[in-house]
């Protein structure tokens, strides 16, 4: 029998600052292919657990796994795999929308030469192909986040990191946004963890992970979170499951 393939495996996972337990024992796996959206109010943990997914923060126990390398122990096999639009911009500015996606592929290794083709495409599918050479700053919060995905996915990672994405933009952006991130799941089989406090970003989720002051309370589909609360709308499941708690 054939060993079940996971793009993300955490395993156990805790980290403290100082005597203050931000994640408990933290354990969950994505598979190809599969929408996870880490769904907690404010101060749950979410930002701590991506900061270790990425390497940026290092756990006090327990393990990460991204396409079977160890971000601790593997860090240039894990972070090759992986894509990542953080809740911060992390975009230049004062660059132009090429300059800072050709900077980026020179920070990946990339032939820079072989993905101005690419690069051009994607700005035309999101509808950007006239900014490309127009400073960042001029750009809207929503096409700034559309470079950053743009960005994120030019090494072709099989997981996507989005951490609360959707912060600052306005309703028509976030759909936009949230109908991209599905579309590129199933076109390019990709992994992507979600994280958001908007319920309503998790309705599509193959698979939804509630976690509120640094521990999980409930893992599964939205039928199963459902049941899970007694409710019939995800919005009451969630406040109550937390409320419970």
């Amino acid at each position: 029998m054939l060993k079940e393939k996971f793009m993300l495996e955490i395993n156990n996972i805790k980290k403290y600052y100082g005597s203050f337990l931000a994640l408990n024992n933290i354990c969950l796996k994505l598979k190809p292919n599969q929408l996870v959206v880490l769904l907690g109010p404010n101060g749950a943990g979410k930002s701590t657990l991506f900061s270790i997914i990425t390497g940026l923060v290092r756990a006090d126990s327990g393990s990460c796994v991204i396409n079977g390398n160890n971000i601790a122990s593997q860090s240039i096999g894990a972070l090759k795999n992986l894509g990542v639009v953080f809740q911060q911009p992390t975009i230049d500015l004062e660059l132009t929308v090429k300059e800072n996606l050709l900077f980026h592929a020179r920070l990946h290794g990339l032939r820079v030469a072989s993905l101005k083709k690419i690069i051009e495409k994607e700005l035309n599918e999101n509808g950007l192909e006239k900014k490309i050479n127009k400073k960042v700053r001029t750009l809207s919060g929503g096409e700034r986040r559309k470079v950053e995905l743009i960005r994120s996915l030019l090494h072709e990672p099989k997981m996507l990191l989005m951490d609360e994405p959707t912060v600052g933009l306005d309703p028509r952006s976030r759909a936009d946004l949230l109908k991209k991130i599905l579309n590129l799941k199933s076109s390019k089989n990709l992994s992507v963890l979600w994280t958001t406090h908007l319920v309503d970003e998790a309705e599509k989720a193959d698979k939804i992970i509630i976690l509120d002051k640094g521990e999980i309370i409930a893992i599964g589909s939205k039928k199963e979170i459902l049941s899970m609360a007694k409710e019939n709308k995800l919005a009451k499941a969630f406040l109550k499951l937390v409320e419970e708690k």
